[in-house]
């Protein structure tokens, strides 16, 4: 089997563990109002990794469409890149991302990156309007499984989608859940005392005039 659809069944592993242990088990994003903006980028990000496993595996992305797929795959790191920075904010009141999902993340970046490696030959190779789908003589088996984790992450990028719209049945079997507010007021007090005390010291520092 090639490599580079090895590193691809990897990474759609791993995505599929941090989607439904951390995201669906432990954090209940679709149930968290405050978890809208990474939502919706979760959920593009997974309609373009169910345009990767889905096609990728069966076909040779031969000519200019080869460009389409290098575009979708560099909007990917873009949408990754954007999530690492909104699900920290996100995530306030659940004391912020997981230590484990930190390193699951760290993990996903390593083999996304290894996979991207042996990819970009094969890539300039299909620009050129020639060679051979990764799937090439690949069993059957990994083929079909390979496209179930695209049909997955398709029915998670639909899921995601729709709790970003608001709409309840899609944040099932989860219970819908009001913002937790005191972590964002508790992190808004801590910061205003500080500016006080700040304030207050760089008052005592001016000298008084002398009367």
């Amino acid at each position: 089997m090639n490599a580079t659809l090895g590193l691809l069944g990897v990474q759609g592993l791993l995505g599929a563990f941090d989607t439904l242990y951390f995201h669906e088990w432990r954090a209940r994003l679709p149930a968290r109002p405050e978890a809208t903006t990474e939502l919706r980028l979760h959920a593009a990000r997974s309609a373009i990794y169910a345009i990767v496993f889905c096609t990728i595996p069966w076909m040779a992305w031969l000519g200019n469409i080869a460009w389409i797929l290098a575009v979708l795959l560099a909007v990917e790191v873009v949408i990754t890149f954007a999530d690492f920075v909104v699900e920290d904010r996100v995530r306030i009141g659940l004391g912020g991302v997981y230590p484990g999902e930190r390193v699951m993340h760290g993990l996903m970046a390593i083999v996304y990156g290894a996979f991207m490696a042996g990819l970009l030959p094969q890539l300039v190779e299909w620009t050129g309007g020639s060679g051979p789908s990764l799937g090439e003589g690949a069993p059957l088996a990994i083929l079909a499984a390979l496209t179930a984790l695209g049909i997955g992450s398709a029915l998670s990028g639909i899921r995601d989608f729709l709790a970003a719209c608001g709409v309840e049945a899609a944040a099932w079997p989860w219970a819908p859940r009001l913002v937790d507010a005191r972590p964002v007021v508790a992190a808004r007090l801590r910061h205003a005392t500080t500016l006080a005390i700040a304030i207050i010291a760089l008052v005592a520092l001016i000298p008084s005039k002398p009367r």
